[in-house]
């Protein structure tokens, strides 16, 4: 039964019924990859489209060069480096990108059951990923940007308040302005509660002359591959 399950399911030259049932399942393998990317996440109409067509698509290509696997993988591969020459993909995106390529190759040689059950396998662990909170989690990472005089010595003006609102700080820009006689300090810090914000900012405003300060969700950067 196990290795009825786990062979192909044509062997040598393919034929149109093979190929429209591969296509078939290509198709719905796409949709479960699709899903499982945008659930719970904020993912493009046009990125879902493309993780929902990219299994059949493979598939196609790889029965095109039939005999010739190893050119296929790599057509395949510079094809999958389209979407990030115009915009950066999380690390989640990409793994999604090589989901749908690998159940495409899977379909594309017959395997199609294994295919099912490989793609099934990972949705699933992406899905419940959705609802774990991890410890190192970026829920509490903000950036911190402070207006300064030029007269105040930043390197430890700020330790305490860092102290006691914070987990982590790490100063990561500063530039002058204003004819240089001001100074915009960046700094990346992790919270230690969300709700302390406001008690934060108001005493960093008695230290900076009650000068500009903003506190924002940083841009993904730590996660974009």
């Amino acid at each position: 039964m196990l290795e009825t399950l786990f062979s192909p399911i044509f062997s040598g030259t393919f034929t149109i019924s093979a190929y429209l049932i591969c296509t078939a399942v290509s198709l719905v393998l796409g949709a479960v990859i699709a899903f499982s990317s945008g659930f719970r996440s904020r993912q493009s109409k046009s990125f879902l489209l493309a993780l929902f067509l990219l299994p059949a698509i493979v598939q196609t290509v790889i029965m095109l060069v039939n005999g010739s696997v190893g050119t296929a993988v790599a057509v395949m591969g510079a094809f999958s480096l389209v979407r990030f020459r115009s915009a950066p993909g999380s690390a989640k995106e990409i793994v999604s990108i090589f989901l749908a390529m690998a159940a495409g190759l899977a379909t594309a040689v017959g395997y199609v059951a294994l295919a099912t059950i490989f793609v099934l396998i990972i949705c699933i662990v992406l899905i419940i990923s959705n609802f774990v909170n991890f410890k190192e989690s970026d829920d509490l990472y903000r950036e911190l940007r402070i207006t300064i005089p030029e007269s105040l010595n930043y390197a430890h003006e700020f330790d305490d308040l860092f102290e006691k609102y914070t987990k982590e700080t790490k100063l990561i820009n500063v530039k002058t302005t204003n004819m240089g006689s001001l100074y915009k300090l960046i700094y990346k810090v992790r919270l230690i509660k969300e709700d302390d914000v406001q008690d934060f900012i108001n005493d960093l405003r008695c230290r900076n002359g009650n000068l500009e300060i903003s506190v924002m969700i940083p841009a993904a950067g730590d996660n974009i591959l």
